[in-house]
């Protein structure tokens, strides 16, 4: 392989690794986006003088948490979507560099 394509399979190994950790960013900003929904949830609790408890949590979170997931695995599949692609692009060269 020449030097050229080494640098090309080291750039798509970069362009890998900044879409995993984007994604793995995009995951962090859920759980944080999460822990502010509890931070509201007691306070909401707290000013209307009620229990927070449990369950009215757990209903909550039902709803947000699907949001979230959704938002996890969009990241996730477009994390794997550019990962095929790189990996694909990569051996398209080596190919055509072998034949």
């Amino acid at each position: 392989m020449e030097n050229q394509d080494y640098n090309k399979a080291e750039n798509a190994v970069d362009k890998t690794e900044n879409t995993l950790k984007n994604a793995a960013d995009n995951a962090k900003g859920g759980i944080n986006n999460l822990a502010d929904k509890a931070r509201d949830f007691i306070k909401e609790k707290k000013d209307n003088n009620q229990e927070a408890n449990q369950q009215d949590w757990l209903d909550r979170m039902k709803e947000s948490a699907a949001d979230t997931w959704d938002d996890i695995k969009d990241s996730a599949n477009e994390a794997w979507e550019k990962t095929k692609d790189a990996a694909e692009d990569v051996k398209a060269e080596i190919n055509k560099k072998t034949n």
